[in-house]
């Protein structure tokens, strides 16, 4: 069987982790992200994880990838200068917006509108009108258009967004212009909004295909890089990569359809909390995952993420199916300064990995959340097994510059101020997701990993009031964890707006061959055999007005008569067909730790000092690696381990759990 790969790119660090399929024995290494080119950064990981394992990259059989460069590009606000093609008369769409009346008439209004990702001075119009039936009212202008695309040319626009009103009916017309702007705009790459999502409400589908356009360029050049990459690193297995619903499709689809990235890299780190939580018998949790760029945040309930018709990302909220994650631009190179009213802001803009943290040596020259947690003293003297040495003088000099600017006395007092504002904006952010889903935090077990998230989750947990808050072992490559090991899954739908009364039953059993046809091959060609995937069909219609979901169950296929067993009237629409193929999920074999006393007195490696509470207070420093089962860690103290900080405060304590998993709550607290 080989060995299966799971890399995971985040904006700051590259996380690989490499499982021996048949003894389920796993190999991580932690590496510096390389933003100009991310290949490079997953090449040296993969040397130095096949290196750790004593394998050659040929013993590889398959690889997985999840990444977070369409998040990034989001919140950072560093994707494609976007242009856009409307109908006549809706040009202002994305200025516009939506507002929201949160509470009564005569209540406040509330609008909060995301910075459009096309200027209004690359959006254009073109004469035409479809119905929401379906019907020409006004055919295209083709001169007209011919002539507006050609204004666009000099823009320095690097993606074309077409979306017309009620493409989703009819996308004649948006096609008709892709043809035109192939040729007024060559090499400029279009997304089509009726492709991108079937949504009859006009800003939502152009909010998510301009989206689309916005991180088109950069993901299908990161995607050809890493194919490259992998190639000359001597990998010949294939590549799935996955999507923010779950969902590991080909490179090629993946460059087709950019939007299914969104939230990827947070997917695989769901899955692995969800398989750690299952071994401590939770299935009810939040998720924690900070990295270096972004903090993604997920409410877990009865074992299962939810999935959502939109992601979250910042400010932003675009109709795309994924994991109900929200994603904020709080990570450990978020960036401090002060803002033109005086006051402390933490991101979302970030130092990534070059030039990085100004703790790093690297040419950093901005305070980030990195450098405030050095001179506090909670990060030791090197990241990610030493890949990354820390200069605490350095960061000491960053920080009282930003003190200087908030006009306090100490660069400690600054530190303080930005470990606590990033805390609270999680902690916000955590409150949202579960509250939206009608849940308290406080109900909630937390599991938190990525490079940074066991840093903050001990505070995290004392503003949540989630307990415990568990950290499980290498925390900061769970989400290669989560590629690595969750089961390929693949899906296709088939389009067809028709009454049920407009298909005949052999044509119903043909569409539907077809799917599994497609998608049953697609998986075969990632080694996953026909006999080994487990099929989920489903229709979509819509009747009297509301869209339902049926399932197309074996008993209703083989029925005499397929559409009439659907249970709906001939009169109802047959929207679309969906298929998922699911494989098998890969054994994965749980880490059985020998049992310690209380006090883990071999961990014990070191003495040191950290600030908290505004003042220096002893802590001690303990090797992850040496601890046992049972063994109980009385905070203030630090917890090292290759990839990530486990930081205990005072007055709580971390139990070690026989998974590896730490357990932290208050100390001596009778919570369960």
């Amino acid at each position: 069987m080989g060995y299966r790969l799971g890399v995971d790119v985040g904006g700051t660090f590259t996380d690989v982790l490499l499982v021996d399929q048949v003894t389920g024995r796993t190999f991580r290494v932690k590496t510096p992200s390389t933003p100009d080119n991310a290949g490079l950064g997953v090449r040296r990981g993969i040397a130095l994880v096949c290196e750790q394992a004593g394998i050659g990259p040929d013993e590889i059989s398959q690889v997985v990838h999840g990444t977070t460069l369409a998040t990034n590009l989001i919140l950072q606000g560093k994707g494609a200068r976007v242009g856009l093609v409307t109908t006549h008369g809706f040009r202002r769409m994305l200025q516009i917006a939506r507002s929201y009346l949160p509470g009564p008439l005569a209540g406040w209004v509330q609008w909060p509108k995301p910075e459009p990702l096309a200027r209004m001075e690359n959006t254009i119009e073109v004469a035409e009108r479809v119905d929401a039936e379906g019907r020409i009212v006004q055919p295209l202008d083709v001169p007209g258009a011919r002539e507006a695309l050609r204004g666009l040319r000099g823009s320095g626009i690097e993606a074309l967004t077409i979306s017309l009103l009620n493409s989703y009916a009819n996308d004649v017309h948006e096609r008709m212009l892709a043809e035109i702007a192939a040729e007024e705009l060559p090499g400029v790459p279009i997304s089509l909004s009726a492709t991108v999502i079937a949504e009859p409400r006009e800003y939502e589908r152009a909010l998510a295909a301009v989206a689309d356009s916005y991180v088109r360029p950069r993901v299908a050049r990161y995607l050809d890089d890493l194919g490259e990459v992998l190639a000359s690193a001597g990998i010949t297995a294939p590549l799935s990569i996955l999507r923010g619903d779950g969902v590991q499709t080909m490179p090629d689809r993946a460059a087709d359809h950019p939007l299914g990235l969104l939230l990827s890299g947070p997917v695989g780190g769901v899955a692995g909390a969800s398989w750690f939580a299952e071994q401590l018998g939770l299935r009810d949790f939040l998720t924690f995952d900070m990295g270096g760029t972004s903090t993604d945040i997920t409410l877990v309930r009865d074992g299962r993420p939810r999935l959502a018709k939109q992601a979250i990302v910042g400010r932003l909220e675009v109709r795309t199916s994924s994991v109900d994650v929200r994603s904020v631009g709080a990570g450990g190179g978020s960036i401090a300064l002060v803002d033109e009213n005086g006051e402390l802001v933490v991101g979302p803009e970030s130092a990534g990995a070059r030039p990085g943290p100004v703790a790093y040596g690297l040419g950093g020259d901005e305070p980030t959340v990195t450098d405030a947690n050095v001179l506090l003293g909670h990060l030791p003297g090197k990241l990610a097994g030493g890949e990354i040495m820390l200069d605490r003088a350095a960061a000491r000099r960053a920080l009282k510059g930003l003190a200087h600017e908030l006009g306090i006395p100490r660069s400690f007092e600054a530190a303080e101020q930005v470990v606590e504002l990033v805390n609270d904006n999680m902690a916000a952010a955590l409150r949202l997701v579960s509250v939206r889903q009608g849940a308290e935090p406080k109900d909630f077990a937390l599991l938190a990993y990525g490079g940074a998230g066991p840093l903050h989750a001990n505070a995290i947990g004392v503003l949540t009031g989630s307990w415990p808050v568990i950290v499980p072992p290498a925390p900061g490559v769970l989400c290669a964890h989560g590629d690595a090991t969750a089961g390929l899954r693949d899906e296709d739908t088939v389009i067809i707006r028709r009454t049920l009364d407009e298909i005949d039953n052999s044509e119903l059993r043909a569409l539907v061959d077809d799917l599994e046809k497609s998608v049953c091959h697609r998986l075969e060609a990632l080694g996953v055999a026909c006999a080994e995937q487990t099929l989920c069909r489903s229709a979509v219609l819509r009747d009297g007005g509301r869209e339902v979901h049926v399932e197309l169950a074996d008993a209703i296929l083989a029925a005499p008569d397929p559409l009439a067993a659907i249970g709906h009237p001939p009169s109802a629409e047959l929207v679309r067909i969906d298929l998922v193929a699911q494989g098998p999920r890969l054994n994965f074999t749980a880490t059985a730790l020998p049992p310690g006393e209380a006090v883990p007195v071999t961990a014990l490696v070191a003495h040191t000092e950290i600030w908290h509470g505004g003042r220096p207070v002893d802590a001690r420093i303990y090797d992850r690696a040496k601890l046992l089962a049972g063994n109980v860690i009385v905070g203030p103290a630090i917890i090292m381990e290759m990839d990530s900080t486990t930081l205990v405060l005072p007055d709580h304590a971390a139990t070690v759990h026989p998974t590896g998993c730490l357990l932290l709550r208050p100390h001596r607290s009778r919570l369960s």
